[in-house]
């Protein structure tokens, strides 16, 4: 069965920058199962499997804007220390945060007694990202799990 919309799709991969450094690696644990043309992974990820199999492997080399987008430096900004009382905040955690833009997920990158650095870019945005991917399985996702968006495992539904 080839992969198009609306197919479930099971993969092992793995996805390292250009320089070698590992992001991930699914080998290492369960296989990732999702829907093709769900918008569940990276459009150049999605985009390479239209038209492959089961028992297939490949490697792929995604630019970032097929990927997690270009950075864009007006995302990093420092905000008063004030904003964050009350709370233990330290360098690498990220949360949710309220902008003129909406909710948004941010990483702080830096802090001093005045002020904190956060960053709204995507941690990989930027990178030009290389996948080596291994289709495990293709099958029909069933109608509930096209009504609810996911794969569901081997035993159903847990919502």
């Amino acid at each position: 069965m080839l992969i198009s919309d609306n197919k479930v799709v099971k993969i092992h991969y793995s996805v390292k920058t250009p320089d070698g450094e590992t992001i991930d690696d699914s080998t290492k644990s369960e296989p990732l199962s999702f829907i093709q043309g769900s918008n569940f992974m990276i459009a150049g990820l999605e985009e390479a499997l239209v038209g492959k199999q089961s028992g297939e492997k490949f490697e792929i080399t995604i630019e970032p804007d097929k990927a997690y987008g270009q950075r864009h430096d007006q995302l990093v900004q420092e905000v008063p220390v004030s904003m964050f009382e009350g709370m233990d905040v330290e360098v690498g955690m990220s949360f949710r945060a309220t902008t003129d833009g909406g909710e948004q997920s941010v990483l702080i990158v830096d802090k001093n007694d005045e002020f904190v650095t956060v960053d709204g870019n995507h941690p990989l945005s930027g990178l030009t990202l290389l996948f080596s991917v291994d289709i495990l399985e293709v099958r029909d996702a069933t109608q509930e799990e096209l009504a609810h968006g996911h794969v569901h495992g081997a035993g159903g539904c847990s919502h």
